[in-house]
């Protein structure tokens, strides 16, 4: 099996992406989907990128399978979200290793703390806590993790 090509996302793929954005999140548990989340995530998305966002997608041929927020300036990386019927299949792991590339440093992240399946991937990942604080957004307490890369002696 061939991964899907990580490339940036594009405006007329809005749609598509606000989906496999839903979808991933909604695999979570910590939501359902509907009509206003989708509509929510829609309009976040030019919004985000006008303040600053690099918006990634994993591309299997022609389907949104994934995709990925990083803000630069702060090194954070924003979003990761991998559609359902993507997850186990290592995505996640090389958008990561992409991210790494793009910040070859540091990047911290915020994850919400009931997701315990993604804040113990990132863990795993080499990301160390650093703090919890209440999204002021959407009430979801946030876990905060930094990633530094290794210093050679």
């Amino acid at each position: 099996m061939t991964l899907p090509t990580i490339r940036p996302g594009r405006p007329d793929e809005y749609d598509e992406i606000a989906r496999a954005w839903m979808d991933s999140w909604v695999s979570t548990g910590l939501s359902q989907a509907s009509e206003r989340l989708l509509s929510d995530l829609r309009a976040r998305l030019p919004r985000e990128v006008a303040g600053g966002w690099s918006l990634f997608v994993a591309d299997d041929r022609g389907a949104i399978a994934a995709m990925l927020a990083l803000h630069r300036p702060t090194l954070l990386l924003d979003q990761l979200m991998v559609a359902s019927a993507y997850q186990g299949r290592s995505l996640g792991r090389e958008l990561l290793a992409f991210t790494r590339q793009q910040m070859p440093d540091e990047i911290w992240l915020k994850c919400v703390s009931e997701n315990e399946k993604a804040w113990r991937w990132y863990e795993r990942e080499g990301f160390v806590f650093e703090k919890e604080a209440i999204n002021p957004v959407t009430g979801f307490m946030m876990k905060h993790y930094r990633w530094k890369r290794a210093k050679v002696a």
